[in-house]
C-alpha cells in the first residue's frame, strides 16, 4: 500500500530537519510476526512514538544472512501480510526498506536458471562468472580458478578469507566459479543404495560399503577426491557424480550490474517496493557493485557514482528517498563525497563516539562531529545499535593520497572503545586480506545496553542525546527494552553467529514485562518528544559548555527543546516549549 504522495517530504531539506523517530525491527523481533509488533505500536505506551518504521528484509523471501540474501522481493506470506501494510498506513507509518544492490541468493530464480540450463541460460550474464572477467589477468590454477595477478590481487577490498568466489556446477558437469563478496555453503547430502542404482555392475554389497564411506566422510568434511572406495574404485568418477549432482548451496551471488537485465530487475523491484509502501529505501552493499580490473572493488570511482545515478533516476520515478549504506573510515571522507551529492547517509560514527563520550566524560569528539553535520548540512540517519554491528573502524583517521585525514578518534582511543565492549561480553568481526590474513577488526557485536555496562542511566543519557541529534534517530527494537548480550544464540550461530547476540525475539510477554520498568517508560517519554514537538524541525545550536557538560537547543520560532548534560554525573534535563506548554524533565 503507497502512502500518499506528501508523507515522503518527512525528509526535509539541510535547514529543515526531519524530528520523526524510526523503529527498527525484524517483522518477527517481537512475538511471532509483523502483526504482532503492529499491535505493539497500537497500545497507548507507543502513541506518537514512532512515524518510520524500517522492516529489515526477512520481509522479502530470504535464506540466508537474517534477510540479506534475497530469493525475490515478494512479501514473505510466513511473516507480512497485505492488512498489516494497511494498519501501517492508519497508524501513519512510513516505511524503509532494503534493496541488496550487489548480489541475490542462489535460490532465486534468477540463479536457479543458471545452474538449470548453463550457458543456454537467458540469465548467464546476470552474474559474474570469476574466470570471465579476470581472462587475461591472472594464471589458471590447479583448481580451475584464475587467480589475479598479484598487483590486481592486493587491491582487491575482501570480506571473508579467500577468493570471492562459489564453485557452482553446470549441466554439463564442468564447475564455473561464480563472483560471492559475502557468505556461501556447499551442501553435500547423505546417499542411499537408491542413489547408485543406475551405476552399472555394481553390486548390493558394494553399494552399501559406498553410502557408508561416502556418508562418514560428509559428517567429517573430508574431499571426496581422495576417498578410498577399495574393490570399488573403478566406479569413483560415477560415485563422485552422483554426489556432486545432487550438492546444494547457500550464497548471495554478485550480480553483473553490466548486464541490462540487472537493470530491468532493479527498476521491476523499486516499482515493487514502491507499491508496498516504501518511502526511504537503503541500498545495501551497493559500494561492491561496481567492478573494474586494477580496481579495489569497493566504492570504484566514477563506477560507484554512475549506478548511484541510474538507481536515483529510478527512484524519483517511484517517489522514494535513496539512503546508500557505506561504511568506510571517517579520514577518507566517503561520507562527506556521498553527502554532496545530495544523499542522506548513516551516521556510523555516532555509536562508537556516544560509548566514547559517555566513558570517558568528555563531549569533544561527539561535540566535533555534530558541528561537522551542521555545518557541512549532512542529512543522517543515526542510531545505538542495529542489526549489525557497533562500528569502530569508520572512527578511524585514514592516508588519502599522501595527505593524512585525522579521525574522530585516535587509534587508541578506539581501541579502548573496543576492548571496554569485548570485556563486557561483545564479539568481533574483522576484515581480512586475500590471503586470508586478518587485517583489522570491522565492528563490534553486541547489545548496547551490553556494551554500556548494562547501566540504565547510561542508556538513557545515550537515548536523549540520540534524540538530540540531527538527523533521523533510528531505535533498534532491542535497545528499547534494554536488551542484554545473548550467548547462547551467538555459539549457536556458529562462525557466523556473531550477529545474534544482538537479535534476541521478544515475546509479547516480554513486552508487557518491560513497559513497567523506568528504563523503558522513560525512553518512551524522550522518544515521544523527539517525535512530537515542533522544535525539532527547526535548527540545532551547539552551545558553549565545560567539556563534561552538553547543552544543545533546538529552536523553531517561539518553540524550543533544550538537553543539558553533566558527563560526570551522567545525571540531565529536557526543558521544552512547545505551542502554550512548557515542561522540564529531569534524570
Amino acid at each position: 500500500m503507497k502512502t500518499d504522495n506528501s508523507q515522503t517530504n518527512f525528509i526535509k531539506s539541510n535547514t529543515q530537519i526531519s524530528h520523526g523517530v524510526m523503529l527498527n525491527a525484524y517483522p518477527d523481533s517481537i512475538g511471532e510476526n509483523l502483526h504482532d509488533i503492529i499491535n505493539m505500536l497500537k497500545m497507548p505506551n507507543f502513541k506518537d512514538v514512532f512515524s518510520m518504521f524500517y522492516v529489515l528484509p526477512t520481509f522479502f523471501n530470504s535464506d540466508l544472512d537474517r534477510g540479506f540474501s534475497i530469493i525475490d522481493y515478494n512479501i514473505n506470506k510466513n511473516l507480512v501480510s497485505n492488512k498489516d501494510l494497511e494498519d501501517l498506513e492508519k497508524l501513519n507509518i512510513m516505511l524503509k526498506f532494503d534493496i541488496v544492490l550487489n548480489h541475490l541468493s542462489v535460490a532465486s530464480p534468477q540463479f536457479k536458471d543458471l545452474l538449470k540450463h548453463g550457458n543456454a541460460s537467458i540469465y548467464k550474464d546476470f552474474f559474474i562468472n570469476w574466470n570471465e572477467f579476470w581472462q587475461g589477468n591472472g594464471v589458471l590454477d590447479n583448481d580451475g580458478v584464475i587467480m589475479p595477478y598479484e598487483d590486481f590481487l592486493n587491491k582487491l577490498f575482501m570480506r571473508k578469507s579467500g577468493l570471492p568466489i562459489l564453485k557452482v556446477r553446470f549441466p554439463d558437469g564442468s564447475e564455473k566459479p561464480y563472483w560471492n563478496t559475502f557468505y556461501q555453503d556447499i551442501k553435500y547430502h547423505k546417499i542411499s543404495t537408491n542413489d547408485l542404482k543406475d551405476i552399472e555392475k555394481l553390486s548390493d554389497y558394494q553399494a552399501e560399503q559406498i553410502c557408508k564411506i561416502v556418508n562418514e566422510a560428509i559428517e567429517n568434511n573430508e574431499d571426496f577426491k581422495a576417498l578410498d572406495f577399495k574393490d570399488s574404485n573403478n566406479f569413483k568418477d560415477e560415485i563422485i557424480q552422483i554426489l556432486e549432482t545432487n550438492r546444494t548451496y547457500l550464497g548471495q551471488m554478485d550480480v553483473n550490474a553490466n548486464s541490462p537485465l540487472v537493470w530491468k530487475f532493479y527498476e521491476e523491484t523499486l516499482k515493487k517496493l514502491s507499491d508496498f509502501g516504501c518511502n526511504i529505501l537503503r541500498l545495501d552493499a551497493f559500494a561492491y557493485l561496481h567492478k573494474e580490473i586494477g580496481q579495489s572493488n569497493f566504492f570504484n570511482k566514477p563506477g560507484t557514482w554512475e549506478y548511484l545515478e541510474r538507481i536515483k533516476q529510478i527512484a524519483n520515478k517511484n517517489s522514494l528517498t535513496l539512503l546508500p549504506e557505506i561504511h568506510a573510515e571517517y579520514g577518507l571522507k566517503l561520507h562527506d563525497e556521498v553527502a554532496k551529492k545530495g544523499y542522506h547517509i548513516y551516521d556510523f560514527f555516532f555509536p562508537g563516539l556516544i560509548i566514547h563520550t559517555l566513558e570517558n566524560k568528555t563531549n569533544k569528539a561527539l561535540k566535533t562531529w555534530v558541528e561537522d553535520i551542521i555545518s557541512n548540512g549532512y542529512k543522517t540517519v543515526n542510531m545505538l545499535g542495529c542489526h549489525d554491528g557497533i562500528p569502530v573502524l569508520d572512527l578511524k583517521g585514514k592516508d588519502v593520497n599522501g595527505v593524512y585525514n585525522k579521525g574522530l578518534l585516535l587509534d587508541e582511543e578506539i581501541e579502548s572503545i573496543m576492548n571496554t565492549i569485548i570485556q563486557r561480553g561483545g564479539r568481533v568481526k574483522n576484515l581480512y586480506d586475500p590471503a586470508g590474513n586478518k587485517i583489522s577488526y570491522y565492528q563490534i557485536n553486541a547489545t548496547f545496553f551490553s556494551a554500556l555496562g548494562e547501566n540504565e542511566q547510561k542508556l538513557l543519557l545515550a537515548r536523549a542525546i540520540q534524540m538530540f541529534m540531527p538527523g533521523i534517530p533510528q531505535v533498534w527494537y532491542l535497545d528499547l527494552f534494554a536488551g542484554k548480550n545473548n550467548y547462547e544464540a551467538a555459539d549457536k550461530g556458529g562462525s557466523a553467529g556473531h550477529k545474534e547476540i544482538n537479535r534476541t525475539t521478544l515475546t509479547l510477554q516480554d513486552i508487557e514485562e518491560g513497559l513497567s520498568k523506568n528504563i523503558v517508560k522513560n525512553q518512551l517519554k524522550i522518544m515521544r518528544l523527539r517525535n512530537t514537538l515542533n522544535a525539532f524541525s527547526g535548527k540545532i545550536t551547539i552551545n558553549n559548555s565545560a567539556e563534561n557538560d552538553i547543552d544543545w537547543l533546538w529552536k523553531n520560532e517561539n518553540d524550543f527543546a533544550q538537553l543539558k548534560v553533566n558527563l560526570q554525573t551522567q545525571s540531565f534535563t529536557i526543558q521544552y516549549k512547545n505551542g502554550l506548554k512548557t515542561d522540564e524533565l529531569a534524570f
